[in-house]
C-alpha cells in the first residue's frame, strides 16, 4: 500500500508543530517586550547583594512596582508599614517576582524583614 495515507496527517502534525513553535516565540517576545517597557520605566526593582536596585523610585497613584529576587541564595521578604499604606510579601525565594501596587499617595519605604538594612524610597504622587 502506498504511503501516502499518512502524508496528510504527518504533514498536519509538522504543520501544527510549527504553528506551536511560532506562537510561543511570538508570546516570549511579546512578554519580553512587557518588561523591557517596565524596566524602561523603572518599575521593575531587582533585590541583589542585600540592596535594592534602584534604592529609590518616583511614580503615579495606581502603579505597580515589581520586586525580583536576584539573588541566587538568598531569601528576601519586601513589606511596607505606614498608617496610610500596608504590605507584605511574605518569604521571596531566589527568582521570585512581587508586584506591589502603591494607591495612596505619599512616601513609602520598602523594607526586608530579613535584611534590615535594605530600604527602598518610593514617593507616589
Amino acid at each position: 500500500m502506498p504511503h501516502t495515507a499518512t502524508c496528510p496527517t504527518a504533514r498536519s502534525r509538522h504543520a501544527m508543530a510549527i504553528s506551536t513553535i511560532l506562537s510561543l516565540a511570538l508570546g516570549a517576545a511579546s512578554g519580553l517586550s512587557v518588561v523591557d517597557k517596565l524596566q524602561a520605566s523603572g518599575l521593575i526593582v531587582s533585590q541583589k547583594g542585600r540592596t535594592f536596585h534602584p534604592d529609590t523610585l518616583s511614580l503615579e497613584r495606581g502603579e505597580t512596582v515589581t520586586i525580583v529576587n536576584d539573588d541566587s541564595d538568598l531569601l528576601h521578604h519586601a513589606y511596607v508599614d505606614s498608617p496610610t499604606f500596608s504590605f507584605d510579601s511574605g518569604d521571596q525565594e531566589p527568582g521570585s517576582r512581587t508586584p506591589i501596587t502603591f494607591n495612596q499617595e505619599g512616601v513609602f519605604q520598602v523594607l526586608c524583614g530579613i535584611h534590615p538594612k535594605m530600604k527602598l524610597v518610593v514617593r507616589v504622587k
